[in-house]
């Protein structure tokens, strides 16, 4: 059984201990391939250079997500541009919205979303066309209206750690996005409604992610004592997803896979 984690903050300074025994943990588990979230102007080129130092294994997005948005400026656009060239770096983001946290204000969030949109579509109509990585929260509307400015000029999007409502899952759906599910699906908390939820996205549209060090899911047993999420969890996750969903882990395995690897144009392990 061979997984792919489409979202791994493996930058992350938790992992500055232990990296090379994390990836080993997660070869062991399954987990053939990873793509490396950049989701700032300090951490999009580390994940350039994890992508480098790993060929074949570990892939790169370049970003800034809407909590650093401030940071955003002509000089970081350029520099998203300059990584983006690269062809370990196989999506643009992690970029969007994010209205529950609010950590840079919204009108910077939403000017900072719409210049990465239209790095993606410089891309597109430059004949390199790379995927969008996106990410949102409690910003549905205007997160679909900004999209919609881009419609036809952009290519594929995943919208990352989906965690919404029915509505907002269709609404997704409808614009033909791809959807990423994280361990949130585990979390009785917050995360319940998922499990209903994940039987309505088709199978090749549907991508499965750890987004570690967060999110580690709450039904891994016996937890870990640093409550760090890995990689390795994948394999965890996966199970979960193809329970709700009625299906084979092998099943759901090999589909997320083949998605992941279509959508980001990863090569064959």
């Amino acid at each position: 059984m061979q997984l792919i984690d489409i979202g791994a903050n493996l930058t992350h300074d938790s992992f500055d201990h232990d990296r090379a025994a994390v990836l080993q943990r997660a070869r062991d588990a399954g987990v053939a391939q990873m793509v490396v979230t950049g989701a700032s102007r300090e951490h999009s080129p580390k994940a350039l250079a994890l992508a480098q130092a790993h060929p074949g294994e570990l892939f790169a997005t370049a970003g800034v997500h809407p909590h650093h948005a401030v940071e955003y400026t002509a000089e970081c656009d350029a520099e998203m541009r300059a990584l983006l060239a690269h062809p370990e770096v196989v999506a643009v983001g992690e970029c969007g919205l994010d209205y529950f946290r609010d950590f840079s204000p919204r009108p910077a969030q939403r000017k900072a979303f719409e210049r990465q949109l239209q790095i993606a579509a410089d891309l597109a109509a430059g004949g390199t066309p790379k995927p969008l990585f996106l990410h949102q929260r409690d910003a549905h509307a205007d997160f679909v209206a900004i999209m919609r400015g881009f419609e036809g000029r952009i290519g594929q999007a995943v919208v990352h750690c989906f965690t919404g409502t029915r509505e907002e899952l269709f609404d997704c759906l409808d614009h033909d996005w791809h959807i990423g599910i994280t361990g949130w699906l585990c979390d009785e908390r917050r995360g319940a409604h998922l499990r209903e939820l994940v039987r309505s996205v088709p199978a090749g549209r549907l991508m499965i992610e750890t987004d570690a060090p967060y999110l580690l899911p709450r039904t891994v047993k016996p937890q870990p004592s640093h409550r760090r999420n890995e990689p390795m969890y994948l394999a965890h996750i996966v199970g979960e997803l193809a329970r709700d969903r009625g299906e084979e882990v092998a099943a759901t395995a090999a589909r997320t896979t083949a998605t992941a690897r279509d959508f980001f144009r990863l090569p064959q392990r």
